[in-house]
Parts: C-alpha cells; sequence; structure tokens
C-alpha cells in the first residue's frame, strides 16, 4: 500500500510537470507573435549640434535619413531635426549639398529632404514633447510623433555629449535619466511596440543606463570614459566629414536592400574597436527578442512581410444573388447628348 502511494505521488509530479512543459509556448511562437503586433515604423533623427566646424553631425544625420528612406520609411514617419543648416552655410563650397565622404560620392542632402525642426527649434523641450506626445497647440501634423502600439521605433541621436549627458545647441543639455523618462511615458501611453536606440557621440553608453522600459535595444558609439572619433578631413572644406561608428553603420546600410535577410544582430557589430577605436556599447536586456532574429527592416525600413499565393480563390460577395437581382431591375437611364452651340452665330459673320 506504501508502495502505491509512493508511485502515485510520483506519477502525480511527474505527470504535472509534463503538463506544464507542453503548456510552454514554442521560442519561434513567441518571436512571431511579438513580431505579429508591429504594424508600422517611424524614425526620429536627431542632430543637436550647430556651427561649421560640427560638419560630421549634420552628415551623420542625414547618412541615417537616406538610409531609412531608402529602405522604405515615407517622409511623413520620419521626424528629422538638425540645429544647423550646413547646406546653405556660407562656408559651404558646394552650396545645398551636403556630403558625408571627401570623394563626394553621395549628397546626403539630396533634392527632396523634409526637416521638420530646423535651427533653434532643436530644443530639448521640443525633443521631449515630440516624444511623448505633449506638443504644443498648433504644431503642424509633420512634426508630431504619430506612433502607436503597433510602431516600431527607431531613434538616432549625435552631437556632443558627456557622462550622461547630450548637449543641445550648445546652451543646453537632456540628461540620461530625461531620456529614461521620456521613453517610460512612450511605454505607459503606447506610443511603441519595440525601440532601437541609437546614438553616436562621446561617452554615448552612458545615456542608455538609467532605461527601464520593455522592449527597448540600445547601441551607443562609445563606453563611458570613452571619445566617439570623428572618421576623415576633407581639406577642400577644412572640417571633418562624419564620424566613425556612423560612417561604418552607413556602409552596412548601403548593403540593405528592401527584402534583405540581414538582421540587427550583424548589426551591433558593424564597428569593432580596431576601426571604432572606440568601443562600442550594446544594452539588449530589456529586449525581449534574439536580435540576431530581427530583421533589420524591422526599425531601418517599412517593408511588411507578404504571402504571395499561386492557388486559385474564390471570392463569393455576400448575398451575391439580391446584387445581381438588384443590378438587374435598374432602370436604364436616358441617353444624352451634349450640343455645342456656335459662339458667334453665322448671321453676325457675315
Amino acid at each position: 500500500m506504501l508502495l502505491k502511494s509512493i508511485l502515485f505521488v510520483f506519477a502525480f509530479i511527474f505527470g504535472c510537470t509534463a503538463e506544464h512543459e507542453t503548456s510552454m509556448l514554442p521560442e519561434a511562437y513567441v518571436d512571431a507573435a511579438q513580431r505579429s503586433t508591429h504594424t508600422n515604423n517611424w524614425a526620429v533623427l536627431v542632430d543637436a549640434s550647430r556651427f561649421w566646424f560640427n560638419y560630421r553631425h549634420v552628415a551623420n544625420v542625414l547618412s541615417i535619413y537616406r538610409s531609412v528612406k531608402r529602405l522604405g520609411i515615407p517622409d511623413s514617419q520620419i521626424i528629422l531635426m538638425i540645429a544647423d543648416d550646413m547646406a546653405c552655410n556660407a562656408r559651404n563650397p558646394r552650396p545645398g549639398q551636403v556630403y558625408n565622404n571627401a570623394n563626394q560620392h553621395i549628397n546626403v542632402y539630396g533634392d527632396d529632404v523634409e526637416v521638420d525642426y530646423r535651427g533653434y527649434e532643436v530644443t530639448v523641450e521640443n525633443f521631449v514633447r515630440l516624444l511623448t506626445g505633449r506638443t504644443q497647440n498648433g504644431t503642424a501634423r509633420s512634426k508630431k510623433l504619430l506612433s502607436d502600439a503597433g510602431s516600431n521605433v527607431l531613434i538616432y541621436l549625435t552631437g556632443h555629449g558627456g557622462d550622461g549627458f547630450l548637449k543641445f545647441q550648445d546652451s543646453e543639455e537632456i540628461t540620461s535619466q530625461e531620456l529614461a523618462d521620456g521613453i517610460q511615458q512612450m511605454w505607459e501611453k503606447k506610443r511603441y511596440n519595440e525601440l532601437f536606440f541609437m546614438v553616436d557621440t562621446c561617452q554615448a553608453a552612458s545615456l542608455y543606463e538609467k532605461f527601464t522600459s520593455p522592449n527597448v535595444l540600445a547601441v551607443a558609439s562609445s563606453l563611458v570614459g570613452e571619445d566617439s572619433l570623428s572618421h576623415h578631413v576633407d581639406p577642400s572644406i577644412g572640417v571633418y566629414m562624419i564620424d566613425r561608428y556612423t560612417y561604418y553603420a552607413l556602409e552596412f546600410l548601403e548593403k540593405v536592400q528592401p527584402f534583405s535577410k540581414r538582421t540587427i544582430g550583424e548589426f551591433l557589430q558593424v564597428c569593432p574597436k580596431r576601426v571604432c577605436i572606440s568601443t562600442v556599447g550594446v544594452r539588449k536586456d530589456l529586449y525581449r527578442r534574439d536580435p540576431h532574429k530581427v530583421p533589420i527592416t524591422d526599425f531601418f525600413g517599412a517593408i511588411r512581410p507578404t504571402r504571395v499565393s499561386t492557388d486559385r480563390i474564390n471570392v463569393t460577395l455576400a448575398n451575391e444573388e439580391d446584387f445581381i437581382n438588384d443590378f438587374a431591375s435598374v432602370r436604364p437611364k436616358k441617353q444624352f447628348k451634349i450640343i455645342m452651340e456656335p459662339q458667334f452665330t453665322a448671321e453676325i459673320l457675315k
């Protein structure tokens, strides 16, 4: 009797364990369910620096702008903030053009760039209001982040920073705590599904240290205590063209096509220390998916998966017979004819 009782207890325990294990959802299914909530993409791209010697920061943000636009995110879903207009700067020997390479292969300003916040509009207040949806009355629709619970949002920041802050306009700064609070409000207001935070500045990793919101993946061009360095100078204009991290990120993105199988995991490795000199920081503890299984177009593009079927599909209208009978009972309209009267009668012209 005792033996039977012991066997019954073991059977009950293992049975419950087996039932619990079978009730666990497969990882692939969980990933698919997570992706299914993704319905649209938005990008917030910010250059926070003024003055001609910060030419490279404008080239940084315009390079990312060009890439996300080429991969399918429309201007209506890109918020572009540029603190200074290098294309129209009096020192620019090529007016209306901005390049990210001394060889001048790509004019990243282009013919159809749409800047939403320009010059002194690029402030900490406007940036935080944009993220949290608390824009002032009368703000144009093009200056609003109209994301929702199905939106994957890319936030890219570039400029001069330090331990726990990023300078705006050389007159104010946003702190890592303010960034964390802004993103927390975005989550509470259901303003994103997943968020990719990307920053190219000195000590960039300090800006994501205080994040606590779910579904956030972050990458920084340098760790705390490190500088983020420029790539190369153009002697013809006397300034650096682009920062190292953004240069190699752009080199990767230029090879990505709308239906590419490249992943965010690959993108996170674009700038090893031997070429970046600084150490790229990555934070993924708040992100539930494996970055190596996330297509890069989930953040840098707007291409949704489409299933093409070659099977024959029979589409039947609801109440099809009633529709046919109603159409047949419609009385034909009377024929009409347009008569063009002469502007001047023949008698007047005699």
